[in-house]
């Protein structure tokens, strides 16, 4: 960001790491690349006297947030004649234009939510605006609304994700922050001006190795053993990723562009007490939940899971104590094998533990951050290659990623959030996507999935539900039910616990440091018949309509060996 001699920049410029700028490489026509939250909230604080949601209380509340926030007002640039993009102010910044207004039809049950938000997530960010929208969902019944937050992958990841939306909310219900001063753009470099910095960023980098150089002459044993390991780390990421995972059909060569989401909560004491009782970390125990349900899903689509090499790519933080706050992308991959065919539950989590465990002392986690930073000085080409190369492999059959949520109430204009359930993107290869988060004393997940390769998304949620129980009964006397989401549909949900949690592990406050293990923070059933007869359209007039739901068909549970069937599966209940 050069400046003349005074303190206002002659223009601003941020250049994007590798990582970032891998994520938007990875976009095409079926593969949307945003993050996205689906936030439920207690509405009455914000009821208007005459009736309806203070819509515009939230746009101010929204409004007052942005100066922490300073990438929801920057868009994407390009360096000419380099593959590298950067940021800029965007001088036609309009808030009213992220910030959306729509409402659910009667009856506004979970079901419409859902539907909603599958379609929100099907549509492209603008890459000519800043890359970020928020939906505001009035008519959700029992007294709330939502917020549907999305925000491109090349801006946030899991924890940056999670600290901007604690910085967009509020820690007390009364806290509203005072509006900041006027803000003004700052003028966007030219394309001259963007090469010469793009040349002189490249130029810095081999000086910095060459005084890397010379401090490892003063000990060349020890550079000697650092360089074996860091080309050991490099071969393990390698060889982790050119190795295919089993085909299941989860995996197609190519998804489509149209997502359905679904979600489930269960109680974090209950997890926290499965992990304590039984071994291994929070993030293990979901791993084990995940492996039993998918299993479970997968026999019930007749598929042969014995000896299947089932992988899950787990998104490990990298952050450092100092980068909290800062948005961005700063982790590492985990190829983590997922015994999906253990029909054990005590069984299946020690593998996990163990599994989990023996990656950690691999050199995958170095291994991605030495791509990275060999990328970062040549061009994002090189990883966008590797990772396509991986891609097309399929190096791994789903995303699971587990971030830290806060552990006190959050509150938007006053209104308290009563349940958060993240979104991961899809890869172009995969129709299934697991996030979670916690958030007073409880675990929320959400399930993301190409819309016509997974119909009976519902049924890998009950699964869940059950793998769930499984591991707790077998851990001890059960506390409390889980709140599977098929159960809950078209019913309002009671407030959250108003004490606040004392998170476990790698549970806890959104501002609180990764632990020095790495520890996976970011880090996931039905029945045969026809697919639904037409794709939700990914446009605002469609949005909010209800569909009538399929029928169902009675499915054998004989497993067989998987074929891509000519035809989907219709959804049991119509969930979605």
């Amino acid at each position: 960001m050069p400046t003349n001699g005074g303190p206002r920049p002659v223009y601003f410029s941020e250049r994007l790491s590798a990582l970032d700028a891998f994520f938007l490489a990875l976009e095409d026509a079926g593969t949307h690349m945003h993050v996205a939250a689906v936030l439920v909230f207690d509405a009455r604080p914000l009821k208007r006297v005459e009736g309806g949601l203070d819509v515009e209380r939230i746009h101010e509340s929204i409004a007052a947030q942005l100066p922490l926030v300073p990438r929801y007002r920057q868009k994407l640039a390009s360096v000419p004649l380099a593959e590298q993009p950067v940021w800029v102010d965007d001088p036609t910044f309009n808030l009213h234009y992220h910030v959306r207004d729509t409402c659910l039809p009667p009856p506004g049950d979970e079901r419409l939510l859902k539907r909603l938000a599958g379609r929100i997530m099907s549509q492209k960010l603008d890459r000519g605006k800043p890359l970020w929208e928020t939906w505001v969902v009035e008519g959700l019944e029992g007294d709330r609304f939502a917020l549907v937050i999305k925000a491109h992958h090349c801006m946030v990841d899991g924890i940056s994700g999670i600290d901007a939306i604690a910085t967009l909310l509020r820690p007390l219900p009364e806290a509203m922050r005072e509006p900041g001063p006027r803000w003004f753009p700052r003028p966007a470099p030219s394309g001259s001006q963007l090469l010469a910095d793009e040349i002189r960023h490249r130029v810095r980098k081999p000086f910095a190795l060459l005084a890397q150089a010379r401090d490892a002459l003063r000990d060349p044993l020890a550079a000697i053993e650092s360089a074996r390991n860091t080309a050991s780390a490099i071969g393990d990421t390698l060889v982790a990723g050119m190795r295919p995972a089993s085909r299941t059909p989860f995996n197609p060569e190519h998804i489509g562009p149209h997502r359905r989401l679904d979600w489930v909560a269960f109680d974090l004491d209950d997890v926290n007490k499965i992990r304590r009782r039984l071994g291994g970390t929070l993030n293990d125990v979901v791993l084990a939940i995940a492996a039993g349900a998918i299993g479970r899903y997968l026999k019930r689509r007749r598929v042969r899971i014995e000896g299947m090499d089932f992988r899950a790519l787990v998104p490990v933080n990298i952050r450092s104590a100092s980068t909290r706050g800062k948005l961005g992308n700063r982790m590492a991959m985990l190829l983590a094998e997922l015994p999906i065919g253990d029909p054990d539950p005590r069984r299946r989590l020690r593998r996990v533990v163990e599994t989990m465990r023996r990656l950690k002392k691999s050199g995958q986690v170095r291994g991605s951050e030495v791509l990275e930073e060999l990328s970062d000085w040549t061009s994002p080409a090189v990883m966008n290659r590797i990772v396509r190369t991986a891609a097309r492999m399929r190096a791994f059959n789903l995303v699971v990623t587990n971030v830290p949520g806060p552990a006190d109430p959050l509150y938007l204009g006053g209104a308290p959030l009563l349940e958060p359930y993240p979104v991961v993107p899809l890869y172009s290869n995969q129709a299934l996507g697991i996030a979670l988060l916690s958030y007073r004393r409880r675990l929320y997940w959400g399930l993301n999935s190409d819309w016509d390769r997974l119909p009976d998304l519902h049924a890998l949620v009950d699964d869940l539900a059950i793998e769930f129980e499984q591991l707790r009964k077998a851990a001890g006397p059960p506390r409390s039910e889980p709140q599977a989401s098929e159960a809950s549909v078209g019913k309002a949900a009671g407030p959250p616990r108003s004490e606040p949690q004392a998170s476990e592990a790698s549970v806890g406050k959104a501002a609180m440091p990764p632990r020095s293990e790495p520890q996976a923070s970011e880090a996931s059933v039905g029945k045969a018949a026809t697919p639904p007869r037409s794709e939700p359209q990914a446009s605002e007039a469609s949005v909010g309509k209800a569909a009538t739901p399929p029928r169902s068909e009675p499915q054998a549970s004989e497993a067989s060996e998987w074929k891509e069937p000519a035809s989907g599966v219709r959804t049991r209940r119509g969930s979605l």
